[in-house]
């Protein structure tokens, strides 16, 4: 009676479970995406051969089965399972899971494994708790964390576990998915005449982004909506016809991964930053628009922009400068939406513009001198004076006033050692410039020698 009552249980329990929580892979080789690391001969799987599953922390966007990958593993290995959010379990319940795992260590030798979702909120108090217990084995940790674990997780619980990136699925990873789901008679709708076109699949596996569950919950809305408008097929058949336009009303807006204090926005900013460094105007619009969507602050992109227009461009086109700063006002005074319009024309003007980062190089390399080298004292000549006893020090005497010279140039007396920090490029504008640079450098004896630091090696 009991096993009558308890399969009845599970049986409610899978009739009310959304359709991604029934689909979830059982076993590895239902799992589908990761092989870089759970391929034939990767790490994960050679763990697994090997029997010496050690703790793991799960990185990677929504969707993507690390949850999942948890549950398969203790169920590989044969373990116990405990499983808990890191933001809402306590001091308490880490006791409870270790006294309980040691016991069944004692009494079987069975081994637990502990999934922690969200491990970056783990506090210190629960992670003094489980340290010393995760290196002696007691419990095999799996945490997950959409956060790089490297700036959002306890260095400690990092150094004693083996960290796996998850990747986004690919298009075809969220198509077989969804088919499998499609085909699968006991969890899915391989009992119903079910027929998906499949540019209706396709539809879901890219507005899905690669999060697997989003692309079964479209599925599983276009299934009970249609059933209840009792399509038919073509011939006059009962069947759940389910075309593109269904799939586009089910998924409705593709949803943006981008966290605005994550690894997304620090990622992203980057490309566009870079995109524009390599006068790639296309990939520029591009990672602009992700931002554009995602909402990210305008402002942070116009300050992004200002900083690479004296950075990468500086005097080979001293007019992004000023681009920048109107891009900046005008993008203040404006805001979303409409400052779209004024960061991608600034965006693409740096772009395009010719690039020379040697003003940048000029003062990173006589800012290295300042902290590294030796004080250089101003020279006498320079030295102010508008007091009345600056000229019984000495100082201004020998000040030669460039505007009563030929060319207004006067050699030699502005620094009083030879430094050359200013090498501009043949780029844009700097090609002239440098051919002035070369008439000076003459008039005031500078040696054509370049300085000998590298600069401050920024990305």
């Amino acid at each position: 009676m009991s096993d009558l009552w308890e399969k009845q249980r599970r049986e409610a329990h899978r009739r009310v479970e959304p359709l991604a929580v029934r689909m979830r892979p059982r076993t590895l080789d239902e799992f589908v995406g990761q092989q870089h690391f759970l391929g034939p001969g990767k790490l994960l799987r050679r763990m697994l051969d090997a029997d010496r599953l050690t703790s793991l922390i799960l990185h990677g966007p929504p969707g993507t089965g690390k949850t999942t990958l948890a549950e398969v593993l203790a169920r590989t290995t044969r373990s116990r399972f405990e499983r808990a959010n890191a933001a809402m379990v306590g001091v308490k319940e880490v006791r409870r899971v270790i006294e309980e795992a040691t016991r069944a260590i004692e009494l079987s030798g069975a081994r637990t494994v502990f999934f922690l979702d969200e491990i970056h909120r783990f506090n210190r108090a629960q992670q003094d708790v489980l340290l010393s217990d995760v290196e002696r084995g007691i419990i095999i940790l799996i945490g997950a964390t959409t956060e790089n674990p490297y700036f959002a997780v306890n260095s400690a619980l990092v150094s004693r576990s083996t960290v796996f990136r998850f990747e986004p699925l690919t298009v075809e990873d969220v198509e077989l998915v969804v088919r499998r789901a499609m085909a699968d008679p006991e969890r899915g709708y391989g009992g119903l005449d079910l027929r998906v076109s499949d540019d209706a699949i396709h539809h879901w596996a890219v507005m899905s982004d690669g999060d697997a569950r989003r692309a079964l919950g479209a599925l599983e809305v276009a299934v009970l909506s249609t059933a209840s408008t009792e399509k038919h097929d073509a011939a006059g058949h009962d069947a759940i016809v389910i075309d593109l336009r269904i799939a586009e009303e089910s998924i409705q807006r593709k949803a943006i991964v981008y966290d605005a204090t994550g690894d997304e926005h620090y990622d992203i900013i980057s490309a566009f930053i870079k995109s524009m460094r390599g006068s790639d105007p296309d990939a520029t619009a591009y990672w602009l628009a992700r931002m554009v969507v995602a909402g990210e602050d305008p402002l942070f992109i116009a300050r992004r922009i200002a900083i690479l227009a004296s950075e990468d461009i500086g005097n080979a086109d001293p007019r992004a400068i000023q681009v920048a700063a109107a891009t900046y006002e005008i993008v203040e005074r404006i805001g979303w939406p409409e400052a779209q319009l004024t960061l991608a024309q600034a965006a693409i003007y740096m772009a395009m513009a010719p690039k020379s980062n040697a003003s940048a190089m000029a003062i990173w390399n006589a800012c290295s001198d300042v902290k590294n080298g030796r004080t250089v004292e101003v020279p006498r000549q320079l030295r102010d004076t508008h007091y009345k006893s600056a000229g019984k020090l000495g100082h201004g005497e020998g000040y030669a006033y460039a505007h009563d010279h030929e060319g207004g140039v006067v050699a030699g007396q502005h620094l009083g050692v030879d430094k050359v920090y200013y090498e501009p490029t043949t780029n844009g504008l700097e090609a002239r410039i440098s051919e002035r640079l070369a008439e000076l450098r003459r008039l005031h004896g500078h040696p054509a020698a370049k300085h000998p630091a590298d600069g401050s090696g920024r990305a």
